[in-house]
């Protein structure tokens, strides 16, 4: 037995250990990850456009050009990341074990997850909706045309609860066909093991990439649920919360005002004081963030902006080519609100 273990099984040990507990809770988030040199983000394990591995290993997705921005703002460089693929069930224990500094991987913000799950939702990056994917052969053109059809689902999701509303608000029967992973009913649905699949509209789209024949099947223009999807951290810690919060919106401002991944430098030259100020030219926001000066500067000009970057992964210039729809900025009729930096 070691001297330490010894120490570990006295009295001494037991108040040692309680020290060492308390400094660790002391210590905050964003210390803890400039002392390691990296960000560690948990992401989905294979969602094309919002997590997605390549060939090459590199990873790539809106959500993980969230953890980007956030390792950029801090050291940067973007690539100081060590990512952590989540499953649907371990997503969120790897957030409240503190396993990773945050999650970003396409996971809906609800009031039980908020107030109950030991997470706080620093921002919505995707306003979703749940929607049903189905063969072209049905003729089914809306969802309450699904009565007594089979479905297959992810369990143990806000997804499966959607489901059960839908058809318990309409009167309507179905049979469930349920996985314990999206790939797992991803691949009944093709194989023609259920009628239809649900999921977020998002996900339907990226999902059919991964079939043989995509073209034979159809994801619904209908949706049955509001989805907002963003980023959780581990409660408790309110500048780190802080801190992924504006990571975001640093990159709704540069859209607004303009500012890209290719004009970030001739911008620093802007007369524009809110320009001035997302780019810290003016002021000293970064320094209430723990961060420098010029932390939304390095998100924009590694990352870019948030419309540089829904279009890069996820829009109509994507694989999956996704229309802005709610997730447009505020002043062009979405959702998407620049919060000010001054």
């Amino acid at each position: 037995m070691t001297i330490f273990k010894r120490l570990l099984a006295t009295g001494f040990g037991l108040a040692l250990a309680a020290t060492v507990t308390t400094a660790f809770a002391q210590t905050s988030t964003l210390e803890r990850v400039k002392a390691r040199g990296e960000l560690i983000c948990g992401n989905h394990t294979a969602l094309a456009g919002f997590g997605l591995q390549g060939s090459d290993g590199r990873w790539a997705g809106l959500d993980i050009d969230l953890c980007r921005a956030v390792a950029a703002a801090i050291f940067n460089d973007p690539n100081k990341l060590k990512f952590v693929p989540t499953t649907t069930q371990m997503r969120f224990t790897v957030v409240q074990s503190g396993d990773v500094d945050m999650l970003s991987r396409n996971a809906t913000y609800t009031m039980t997850r908020d107030v109950a799950a030991g997470m706080a939702w620093p921002a919505i990056n995707y306003f979703d909706g749940q929607g049903f994917m189905v063969r072209k052969s049905l003729g089914i053109t809306e969802a309450k045309a699904l009565n007594g059809a089979s479905i297959c689902v992810t369990q143990g999701t806000t997804t499966e609860l959607n489901l059960a509303d839908f058809f318990r608000t309409h009167n309507l029967k179905y049979e469930v066909v349920g996985f314990s992973t999206n790939e797992e009913g991803v691949k009944a649905f093709e194989a023609g093991r259920c009628d239809a699949f649900t999921t977020d509209s998002s996900g339907l789209a990226a999902e059919r990439l991964k079939f043989a024949k995509p073209d034979d099947f159809e994801i619904l223009t209908e949706l049955i649920s509001r989805e907002p999807l963003g980023p959780a951290v581990k409660r408790g810690d309110e500048s780190w919360f802080v801190l992924v919060r504006w990571a975001h919106y640093a990159m709704l401002n540069a859209e607004e005002f303009g500012v890209t991944k290719a004009n970030v430098d001739e911008m620093l030259k802007s007369t524009n004081p809110e320009i001035k100020r997302l780019l810290g030219v003016e002021g000293k926001f970064g320094e209430g963030l723990g961060l420098t000066t010029d932390w939304a500067y390095r998100i924009v000009k590694h990352v870019g902006n948030y419309g540089e970057s829904f279009e890069r992964n996820v829009g109509t210039g994507s694989r999956l080519q996704l229309k802005r729809g709610l997730n447009a900025l505020a002043s062009k009729g979405g959702l998407q609100y620049p919060y000010p930096i001054r």
